[in-house]
């Protein structure tokens, strides 16, 4: 019988069977999707589905920069041991590189390595290496020159912070440098004009309602915010930070003085914004010999 691709999703979101497994298993059981779901765990690649639940927090940020374009990938496992594991880590390297050749997310869980798309080869090594796993997200940056730097490096352009950052001139030590001020300092935003406006907004009220529980006049209130809001400006953009290598200097004044302009930048920190479940563990060992 002719088998669907409604058919072939349906059984996909139930086991977590790659594509092509669950359409071979619909067809070597006639379309009856219980035989097949029983098919594919006799096979092994149901096995899958079995850890979807469970919160994927840890793994590793990669990166890979060619032609002047620079792209940061985050693959999540469930434990920190999964990114020290050689096998994770080459096929986190793969995905990568698949990246720069793809405008987003969707394209890059299509795109094919060894054979397979992204999203299958995700889901075998589900079912190979027993913990779920996730490819959460990519971004990319452009520019004359990108530059990257690994924070607590696993290996070769894997870790746990990733940061591109694209120059308009030549000065890869420079942009090394930018990049670990990056890592550690985490800004919000490239400059004032990229903050989002709510995140500012939001700044300002918060600003007006302590100054006004000073109980001074309006006018003074005004000029109060207008120099907390500075503060903060500095404080939560790229280019207005104090320099970690030279705090005498802001980073856009390090940039004129290193001839070159800094246009973009990524930073991804594996696990960021997402929520752990923290659990005692003498209780999780207590659970685990429970069976």
């Amino acid at each position: 019988m002719a088998i669907t691709a409604k058919q072939v999703k349906e059984l996909r979101e139930m086991t977590g069977a790659g594509m092509m497994d669950a359409k071979k298993a619909l067809v070597e059981t006639d379309g009856d999707q219980d035989a097949a779901i029983d098919w594919l765990r006799t096979k092994g690649l149901a096995k899958a589905a079995k850890k979807s639940g469970r919160v994927a927090a840890e793994g590793l940020v990669a990166v890979s920069v060619g032609g002047g374009t620079g792209v940061a990938v985050e693959v999540n496992s469930e434990t920190d041991f999964v990114g020290r594991n050689a096998d994770f880590q080459s096929m986190v390297a793969s995905i990568a590189g698949a990246a720069v050749d793809v405008e987003d997310i969707d394209g890059l869980n299509a795109a094919e390595v060894g054979g397979k798309t992204v999203a299958d080869t995700i889901t075998t090594a589900i079912a190979t290496i027993g913990e779920n796993m996730s490819l959460r997200r990519m971004a990319k940056v452009s520019g004359d020159q990108v530059v990257s730097y690994i924070h607590n490096s696993a290996a070769d352009g894997m870790g746990k912070i990733g940061v591109l950052v694209a120059l308009t001139g030549d000065n890869e030590a420079f942009g090394k440098q930018v990049a670990m001020h990056i890592a550690a300092a985490a800004p919000q935003a490239l400059g004032e004009p990229d903050l989002d406006p709510a995140v500012v907004e939001k700044e300002r009220q918060i600003q007006i309602d302590i100054a006004r529980e000073s109980g001074k006049p309006d006018a003074v209130i005004e000029k109060m915010i207008i120099g907390r809001m500075k503060k903060f400006m500095a404080e939560v953009t790229l280019l207005g930070q104090q320099f970690v290598i030279n705090p005498d200097l802001t980073v856009a004044k390090a940039a004129e003085e290193a001839g070159v302009e800094i246009t973009g930048y990524i930073r991804m920190e594996v696990g960021e914004g997402i929520e752990k479940v923290e659990e005692d563990f003498a209780a999780e060992v207590a659970k685990a010999a429970q069976g």
